[in-house]
């Protein structure tokens, strides 16, 4: 019987430990959570995304709310945020208050008006608040504000960021859960829900970014190095220019398509503008259609203004490489993959970086013994008029 008792004291207790020895910020619900301040809200949420908690008391009276949101930081060093968007249902709108922690451990509060992802200025809300605070402990932040809030119904948006450089929120990931805090909120209903296109968004997003790294980022190189390399030996006529044309063809129709879904990506997110990344992408659809229409008007090997022809291609040709390699590591950064994906391709450019030096002293070496015996140069059209 002792036995007994004294298992079934022990299963009663451990969970009762275990309860105890969690922080009341990361409980699996709102409910369980409390504040040092004593404060009580008379609605809580567990939000969806971003292990984030949203307490709120809303007098209709004075069109009053106040709110505490809770979430853990993306770093230790980093920063929370909570909006209401009176536009829209994105962050492009929202009248933001954003908490974090400076350098000597205190806590901050700042309200900013986000027009557009580009635009993120330290502002008024067009909305008064008053009785801002924030606080942390056991890597959580907790931000509290009171605020007027006309209508009973909002969007509201919710984000976390890794860290803050001289009071300015550096950029917060863009993955699946960042991209799904956002939806809308019942102030005296307790309802919260969020919308759901942020998961379709980000496979558009990885859609867009694989097509243009395998055609910007490997396809053109890739023809490139055949063309410029493969030709000097004649065992390899014709081989190299059909592969050549195959490889930078198909690299165009893949990067046609990678270039249309970043279109429709950019008139689905306003406000989301990365203007390098962008021009660039357009100027190389420009620059690549020129090359392809170039082939049409490719003069024949004899002719007096093929030299000219060839230095139009071969500039063209490495302006694409070159503004290829670069904007897929843009996209890279845009994107912010696992680490891995990054490795990857830059490994896949270091190993065709030495094939081509490899193959540039090859083809160096042929050159020499061919002026040696007096024979032809292997870069003047070659053979079958395919230069």
């Amino acid at each position: 019987m002792a036995s007994s008792s004294s298992s079934s004291s022990l299963s009663i207790f451990l969970p009762l430990t275990l309860l105890c020895l969690i922080s009341p910020a990361l409980s699996l619900t709102c409910t369980s959570q409390t504040f040092t301040n004593n404060k009580l809200y008379s609605k809580c949420a567990d939000l969806p995304v971003l292990s984030s908690f949203l307490h709120w008391t809303y007098d209709p009276a004075n069109s009053t709310l106040s709110i505490a949101f809770i979430s853990p930081p993306s770093k230790t060093d980093g920063w929370i945020a909570w909006a209401i968007n009176p536009t829209s249902t994105g962050m492009a709108g929202s009248q933001t208050l954003l908490a974090y922690q400076k350098s000597d451990g205190s806590m901050a509060v700042k309200t900013f008006n986000i027009s557009s992802y580009k635009d993120i200025v330290e502002s008024k809300l067009s909305f008064d608040v008053w009785d801002t605070a924030a606080e942390s402990s056991g890597g959580v932040f907790r931000l509290f504000a009171k605020l007027k809030v006309e209508k009973e119904t909002v969007n509201q948006v919710w984000q976390v960021g890794p860290s803050v450089s001289d009071g300015f929120p550096v950029k917060h990931d863009f993955l699946t859960p960042n991209l799904n805090s956002k939806g809308t909120l019942s102030l005296t209903g307790g309802i919260t829900t969020t919308t759901g296109s942020g998961g379709s968004k980000m496979k558009k997003r990885n859609i867009h970014g694989i097509l243009n790294a395998v055609s910007w980022g490997l396809m053109f190189p890739i023809g490139i190095i055949i063309a410029r390399y493969l030709r000097a030996f004649p065992s390899a006529d014709p081989a190299w220019f059909y592969l050549h044309i195959f490889c930078q063809v198909s690299g165009y129709a893949i990067g046609v398509a990678g270039w249309a879904t970043g279109i429709k990506l950019g008139s689905e997110s306003k406000g989301v503008v990365y203007t390098n990344h962008r021009n660039i992408g357009i100027a190389l659809f420009a620059l690549a259609t020129l090359q392809i229409f170039a082939l049409f008007l490719r003069p024949k090997k004899e002719h007096k203004f093929r030299f000219y022809w060839n230095i139009y291609h071969h500039a063209l040709g490495y302006t694409i490489l070159v503004l290829g390699i670069i904007n897929v590591f843009k996209g890279l950064d845009i994107l912010n993959p696992a680490k891995h994906w990054r490795s990857t391709y830059m490994i896949v450019i270091i190993a065709l970086g030495a094939l081509a030096l490899l193959l540039e002293a090859i083809t160096w070496i042929v050159v020499l013994k061919r002026k040696s015996s007096k024979s032809t140069k292997p870069y003047d059209g070659l053979n079958n008029g395919q230069g």
